[in-house]
């Protein structure tokens, strides 16, 4: 039997001014665990849209299991037995844990759905992938991570012998990540073909067979991972060398901008802490540790119950995101989709959403100021868009972040919260962020950083907070950074 199970051969995929895919063409072997690697608008998630059959090919042939096909629909992608876990979750959040994980295919007495045999398929589930999760829970009372490991079960439950991952363990921390890989390595062992995306190639390394590279919608080259380095795979990827070391801090730090005191609301208890002026203060911590509670408390989005924050000298409590952004105080969300820009709406409008009042005083938007900010922060940012007038929804990932990023820009805080600032974006664009973050620190801009990336927590910030179970539970200076250390720190309070 012909070990390779997918052959894709000359796919194309062109929309409108973009070449998303063009003449692709390599093939995945059976039971292989297969990485494709790419930086943002490489064109990954267009291929798996076609592999699903979410897309149609503009040219080009997909054959699967020795047959070929000119294009897939969801059914008959679903018939093969291709399942994909997408970076953004296809969860139903008002339903519980075991019902998306049997949606559509449920246990059923006679007529009615019998709930405790599928909880108790579910538990089974949990107990055999290291997961201790409450079936019954519904999923928007789930953290993100926990929502990523349901996908992931969701998959695995339905016995899948092709599995496609896309950035599946992009909102884990370490912990979240190794039970993740327990999963891959029970998959492995039974022979199931995967197609993994990840923009942390450590994890490339750790448990791929075999890399393909996509640049600019080209397929470049497949390797085995036991012949190619990380320095070399990001040579192929970005078309030229790129450092793996974290700007050199060439900032000054100065007095106290903000400081908190006994801050305490349902999802924190008594934090206190301080930022200087010029300074990038990292938040390290595990999922559910409250970092992200924390800063939306600092931004106004969540009630604060007790404590006193003073910024500037002065005391400060946020009634509403909108006074956070008028006093000063910008935030880069962690859901850069639900929460950080709005996807319907073009580049342009995104940009200077947070600065309405400054370019339309009189209600009318004043287009030379709104060109002005947006063809600034397109160049200053490198956001890859045909033209100010595409839709986010239509940008990659990576470039999505840059949107965001733009519009907290836009408003000239004096402070600028980023909640996971990396996530899902591939290694050039990483550093293009690590740079602004440093420039804007050089311009006496302070920054909060949460971070479950512990390389890019101890490598940007210049004080590290660790929290455990909503509190602050150690501070760390750059002398006594290391990755066990924040560890031990972030598992004292469990």
């Amino acid at each position: 039997m012909d070990d390779v199970i997918l052959r894709v051969k000359n796919i194309c995929k062109y929309y409108p001014g973009v070449k998303a895919l063009e003449d692709v063409s390599f093939e995945v072997r059976r039971g292989e665990t297969h990485a494709i690697c790419g930086e943002n608008g490489a064109g990954k998630s267009t291929f798996i849209k076609i592999l699903t059959g979410a897309i149609e090919p503009t040219a080009g042939t997909i054959e699967f299991e020795g047959k070929e096909y000119s294009r897939l629909t969801p059914k008959q992608s679903m018939d093969l037995g291709i399942s994909v876990i997408y970076q953004e979750f296809s969860l139903i959040p008002y339903l519980t844990v075991t019902e998306n994980i049997f949606y559509g295919r449920e246990i059923k007495k006679g007529l009615i759905r019998d709930m405790s045999a599928m909880e108790m398929q579910a538990r089974e589930l949990c107990k055999d992938m290291g997961v201790n999760i409450d079936v019954r829970k519904r999923v928007c009372d789930l953290g993100i991570a926990y929502q990523q490991i349901v996908e992931i079960l969701k998959a695995v439950s339905r016995n899948a012998e092709f599995i496609i991952m896309d950035e599946p363990t992009a909102p884990l921390t370490v912990r979240e990540t190794q039970v993740f890989f327990n999963i891959i390595k029970r998959l492995k062992e039974e022979h199931v073909t995967i197609i993994f995306i990840s923009h942390r190639l450590e994890e490339v390394f750790e448990i791929c067979d075999r890399v393909s590279v996509f640049c600019d919608g080209r397929y470049v080259v497949t390797k085995d991972v036991q012949e190619i380095d990380r320095r070399g795979l990001i040579t192929y990827m970005v078309g030229r060398e790129l450092s793996d070391d974290y700007p050199t801090p060439r900032r000054e730090i100065g007095e106290d901008i903000l400081k908190v005191r006994g801050l305490t609301n349902k999802n924190v208890k008594d934090i206190s802490f301080h930022l200087r002026k010029g300074e990038i203060l990292g938040f390290g911590g595990l999922v559910g540790a409250g970092r992200t509670e924390l800063v939306r408390a600092i931004y106004g989005a969540d009630p604060i119950l007790s404590g006193e924050i003073t910024f500037r000298g002065e005391a400060y409590r946020p009634r509403d995101p909108g006074a956070a952004l008028q006093a000063g105080i910008g935030l880069i969300p962690e859901d850069r989709k639900r929460q950080g820009a709005v996807l319907s709406l073009p580049i342009s409008e995104n940009v200077v959403y947070s600065i309405l009042k400054r370019i339309a005083p009189m209600g009318v938007i004043h287009s030379k100021d709104e060109k002005e900010y947006v063809d600034k922060y397109i160049g200053e940012l490198n956001i890859k868009t045909p033209s100010p007038g595409q839709l986010v929804k239509n940008l990659s990932g990576g470039n999505q972040q840059k949107v965001v990023l733009a519009k907290a820009m836009a408003t000239n805080c004096d402070i600028l919260i980023f909640d996971e600032p990396t996530r899902g974006i591939d290694v050039g664009a990483k550093q293009e962020i690590y740079a602004l973050m440093c420039q804007l620190a050089e311009a006496g801009k302070s920054i909060i950083m949460i971070s479950s990336e512990m390389p890019e927590l101890i490598g940007m910030s210049d004080r590290i907070y660790v929290m455990s179970n909503g509190e602050i539970a150690g501070e760390l200076l750059s002398e006594d950074y290391s990755q066990i250390k924040i560890l031990e720190i972030a598992s004292s309070k469990l």
